[in-house]
C-alpha cells in the first residue's frame, strides 16, 4: 500500500470525524442553553 494515498484518506477521514465531533458538541451545548433559558 502507498503511504501517500493512505495519509490523504486519513486526512479526509480525520476532518470528517472532527466535523462530526464539533457538530455533536455544538448541538448538545445549544440544547443545554435552550433548556436553561426556558
Amino acid at each position: 500500500m502507498e503511504k501517500k494515498k493512505k495519509s490523504t484518506f486519513q486526512k479526509i477521514l480525520n476532518v470528517f470525524v472532527w466535523i462530526m465531533i464539533i457538530a455533536t458538541i455544538g448541538s448538545l451545548v445549544f440544547g443545554a442553553i435552550t433548556a436553561f433559558m426556558n
